[in-house]
């Protein structure tokens, strides 16, 4: 389990105030500004200066990028070098990065490869399996279906069921969709203007949500939904 109290903050405000308990996986669930990057930056010890932190969690591990807690960034169509081979941007041995790569369903040879000649489906693949790389166990992931059509981004959300089920790591999922949410995440928080609004099981809360801001992304959502079919 980890547990965080967050705040993040400058002179003149507060951006973020939450507190967050991840017991197998949790979807941090807002709109755009709501203070979403902002707790991934914090947690990833990113934020850009001019941001303070406090952070007080309970976890057995310390907080260490890239160790016990690494991040599936938003679009990976930027994430990677487009000039280096998909080799090249491992830190592992070779051995050890194809054998990441057939963990996410992907053959050795896709290492001589350049991210260019990658789909978008198989370039979210090749990030996971980077960010797997050490054997985390707080897996964060921000956006990570937003970059791809419906059909790809169902085939992602098994992945990570999967990879959670064999790895047995810990998951933040940060998203705008309740409904992927909802899917990989058996919890759920609702994020507003930097504080949790509404938390709990996340099928309840889609289908009895408590407070107007929930049944509006819930509403957005679902309509955005029908509109791509």
């Amino acid at each position: 389990m980890f547990w965080c109290k967050l705040k993040i903050y400058n002179e003149q405000r507060v951006f973020v105030d939450i507190a967050l308990q991840i017991d197998s996986s949790l979807a941090l669930v807002g709109q755009s500004g709501s203070g979403k990057s902002l707790t991934l930056k914090a947690l990833l010890d990113l934020l850009p200066k001019g941001f303070f932190k406090e952070l007080d969690y309970k976890w057995e591990y310390t907080l260490i990028r890239g160790k016990t807690i690494s991040l599936v960034p938003q679009n990976p169509f930027t994430a990677l070098s487009p000039l280096t081979k998909i080799k090249h941007q491992f830190f592992v041995s070779l051995k050890e990065a194809q054998e990441l790569l057939e963990l996410v369903g992907l053959e050795g040879e896709f290492l001589e490869r350049y991210p260019p000649q990658l789909s978008g489906g198989q370039l979210q693949r090749v990030v996971i399996a980077m960010a797997l790389a050490h054997k985390p166990k707080l897996l964060l992931l921000d956006e990570p279906t937003t970059a791809l059509d419906p059909k790809l981004k169902e085939a992602i959300l098994d992945l990570l069921l999967d990879l959670q089920k064999e790895l047995g790591f810990l998951m933040l999922f940060v998203t705008h969709e309740i409904d992927s949410a909802a899917k990989v995440c058996k919890k759920l928080a609702v994020i507003k203007d930097g504080t949790i609004v509404e938390q709990g099981e996340a099928k309840h809360i889609i289908q009895s949500p408590r407070e107007p801001y929930t049944k509006e992304l819930i509403a957005a959502n679902f309509a955005q939904r029908e509109f791509r079919k």
